[in-house]
This record gives C-alpha cells, structure tokens and sequence, in this order.
C-alpha cells in the first residue's frame, strides 16, 4: 500500500465515550449515543482544538453520520460557537463493522469463537469478522475521503476509522495501525506522514 500524502492538516477526533464503550462491547455499525462522560470528552475536545488552531472557525469539518460522532460534532462546534449543523455528513468514515460480533464483548468472543478470535489476533488488519468488514476493507472506503480533501480539516469518526488514516498516511505499518489506542476527548493530528496526540 503506497502512503497517501496530504497536503493539508487533518485533526482527527474520536467521538466521546458511549456506555457501550465502557463496558467493552463492540459498537462497529450500531448506533449508541454518549454517555456523560463522552460529553465532557467532547468538550474537552472543542478547547484543544481552540488552542491548536486560532483560526478554527476557517477549518471544514465532517463528520461519521452514526450518533455517537454527529452528537460529538455538535458539542465540539457548540463550545467553539460556530454555527450548529454547518458540517459535512460522510457515510464512508463510519466505524468498521464488526458483524454479527456487535453487542459482544472480546471477552465472550473468546469464548465462543476461540478460533476466529485467535485467527483475528495473528493478522487483525485483514481478518473479516463473521458478517463485518477487515481494516484493509475500511481503509479502501476512508482513503476516497482523504484523498477529496482539499484544506486543513476536522475530521470527526471513530478509533477504527483514525487506525485506518494511520496506516493511509505512512505513519505506522498497517499491522501495527490495528493495534494503536484511540484517545478519546484527544486530537490525533496529522501532518504529512506523521501523526502527534494533543
């Protein structure tokens, strides 16, 4: 896979915390909203932003059309005061699905699916999980995205989804982008081949 170079800075924010997420469970394609915490993380997310970049109101913001990523748009943009709803909605920068494992935690799927589990953690980046898509499979549907940008831009999705543009960009092998936490709250900032936490 060939690193994508943009020319531009991109911030990539993880959608705050859902109570699934606390819990341990697989979100992938379900809808779960925030929980309390995750507004707060939101908020924290929209004053880093403010001390990243002075100019953010000149930035363009897209967001993952699931719940959990607009609800932490909308925060973000409501604590910089920017105009609420005034952001790209992009169906392609949803959460990898994990199929018919949604709802379970990794704790039950190595119990009843010991195999598929075990063949997941020899190649997490390629492994198809029953009815769900590889991160190889969302890195082909994220790469269009980054490729359309043509600014500086907030991008607001999820940890499959920020894995995925890490390995895009060159910054980690894709092996090693399957394995990397997430923060969230955090900004992921990308520049050129290189990525740095804020």
């Amino acid at each position: 896979m060939l690193p994508l170079s943009l020319p531009h800075r991109l911030i990539l924010v993880r959608h705050g915390e859902t109570d699934w997420n606390r819990e341990g469970r697989l979100q992938g394609g379900q809808d779960i909203p925030l929980n309390d915490l995750g507004r707060r993380q939101a908020a924290e997310a929209a004053g880093r932003l403010k001390a990243l970049a002075p100019t953010y109101a000149e930035l363009a913001y897209i967001a993952s059309p699931m719940q959990r990523a607009r609800e932490t748009m909308d925060i973000l943009r409501a604590e910089l005061a920017l105009p609420a709803g005034s952001y790209g909605v992009e169906d392609r920068l949803k959460e990898l699905t994990f199929g018919e494992w949604e709802g379970f935690t990794w704790r039950d799927i190595r119990k009843a699916e010991r195999e598929q589990a075990n063949l997941r953690e020899r190649d997490k980046w390629s492994f198809v999980p029953p009815g769900g898509e590889s991160y190889r499979m969302l890195a082909e549907r994220v790469r269009p995205v980054l490729e359309d940008l043509d600014g500086e831009t907030v991008i607001v999705s999820h940890g499959g989804v920020a894995r995925a543009v890490l390995a895009l960009i060159g910054a980690v092998s894709p092996r090693e982008a399957a394995m990397v936490d997430i923060w969230q709250g955090k900004l992921l900032v990308i520049t050129g081949g290189k990525a740095d936490w804020l």
